[in-house]
């Protein structure tokens, strides 16, 4: 692994709880001799100079720290270091900032690995021309407005009519995203090396209720229907891309951009470390006492 020079910490702007954390990282990093820059209240283009001269990328939070720390550092290939702060945490390495000391040693010795996730691009087309563009790591979302009724969604895959679905929205999800939104609506979970679309329609009404997940490299177009007014949005790992109107054409396809993140677990890691957050902790009843006649 490359020598680490110079290293980025970033708390989550939306959490203060996080800035104290991340002001003691960069502490513990400074006193090994590693050049620092830190933030704790942020926009992804406020860190953009940084980032493009990080030799790693340390994001406090949970999942949604992760989420904007990656969508930034995909640009230019900076791997990304997760410390739970949150509840679940599955993109995260490091379960506790109570654990920095340790994990940090494991880094300067270079015992780490770095996994790559595909991330998806959806553009919205208004007559022809592209209005809005962004880049998801979970998932991308046509959602209603504040009005809930279904709304009319044709999807073509690959240029090619597929399905028109009748629900309250669509998610169209990558590998890493099929543990979050879609995994909540039912969806199948996909291995995070996966280069695979998930499509999961949101309480489909008289039409497709299974998710689709299709093949390496596939194009969607979806396009809401022009008969039915209702506000919509478009949704990028939860942050609104651009509402929506009848008749636009959202487009999503395989990012040429990917996230990469620090590991320091071993390769197999993910299914121990998923079904660790999923399934239920029931204690061990012990059988209970006989009574003595």
């Amino acid at each position: 692994m490359p020598d680490l020079k110079r290293i980025g910490v970033l708390a989550h702007p939306k959490k203060p709880e996080t800035a104290p954390v991340a002001e003691s990282i960069a502490d513990s990093l400074q006193a090994r001799g590693i050049d620092v820059w830190v933030y704790t209240r942020w926009e992804e283009g406020d860190v953009i100079g940084q980032v493009r001269s990080a030799d790693m990328v340390v994001a406090i939070g949970g999942d949604g720290a992760m989420l904007r720390a990656a969508r930034v550092c995909a640009f230019y290939s900076v791997p990304v270091l997760g410390v739970n702060m949150g509840k679940l945490g599955f993109l995260t390495e490091i379960d506790s900032p109570d654990t920095w000391d340790d994990c940090l040693d494991l880094l300067l010795r270079g015992d780490y690995w770095i996994e790559s996730r595909m991330m998806i691009h959806a553009a919205v087309l208004r007559a022809g021309v592209v209005i809005n563009e962004g880049d998801a790591l979970n998932e991308v979302v046509v959602n209603q407005g504040v009005v809930v009724r279904t709304i009319r969604l044709q999807t073509n895959i690959d240029g090619e009519w597929a399905t028109t679905y009748n629900a309250d929205g669509l998610v169209i999800a990558t590998a890493t995203g099929s543990t979050a939104y879609a995994l909540a609506l039912g969806g199948p979970i996909l291995p995070p090396e996966l280069h695979n679309i998930l499509i999961v329609p949101k309480a489909p009404h008289l039409s497709l209720n299974t998710p689709i997940v299709l093949s390496e490299g596939a194009t969607v177009e979806v396009v809401p229907s022009s008969d039915i007014p209702v506000e919509m949005a478009l949704l990028v790992d939860g942050t609104v891309l651009c509402d929506l109107l009848p008749g636009d054409h959202i487009r999503v396809q395989a990012s040429e951009h990917v996230s990469r993140f620090v590991r320091l677990r071993e390769r197999n890691y993910f299914y121990r470390s998923l079904l660790d957050r999923l399934e239920p902790k029931i204690p061990v009843r012990s059988e209970p006492e006989r009574k003595q006649l």
